[in-house]
């Protein structure tokens, strides 16, 4: 079986200033569909991923911002904090932290800047969407084996 993750749904409160956030990161704008007063979706992608956002007004019934833990991959992870945060995004310094033990809204494990050995899935940042939707980067330079 070839699947593929095409679409993450995000909970947001201001579609209008989610979909500005979003295309304020570089974001390609896929689709904006009305369909009447309680319906509408809009859908964008990062720049070189093949899973898309969605989100809008009759879409879901998550709670807005209850989203965490995206995962955005690069393989530069300062030139992409850099990049976001000239965008306009807040995104945190670049951490690392025990392999195994991360989770981005733990500071315990955080240390500060870069993994020291530049081994991958090791660097992160994390930023957040303006509903509190939570973003990770994570640096991947050389994929684990079968990916």
């Amino acid at each position: 079986m070839d699947v593929k993750l095409e679409v993450v749904v995000l909970p947001v409160s201001d579609v209008d200033r989610s979909k500005e956030f979003y295309k304020n990161l570089g974001w390609r704008e896929d689709a904006d569909i009305v369909g009447g007063e309680d319906f509408r979706i809009v859908q964008l992608t990062p720049p070189g991923s093949a899973c898309s956002v969605s989100f809008g007004i009759g879409v879901t019934t998550m709670t807005p911002g209850s989203q965490q833990g995206l995962l955005l991959a690069t393989e530069n992870i300062e030139a992409t904090r850099a990049e976001l945060v000239e965008r306009g995004a807040q995104v945190s310094e670049v951490f690392h932290g025990p392999a195994g033990r991360f989770h981005p809204d733990d500071p315990s494990v955080r240390l500060p800047g870069p993994d020291p050995d530049g081994r991958s899935y090791q660097s992160h940042a994390v930023f957040s969407d303006p509903d509190g939707n939570g973003w990770v980067l994570q640096e991947i330079t050389q994929r684990l084996p079968g990916r």
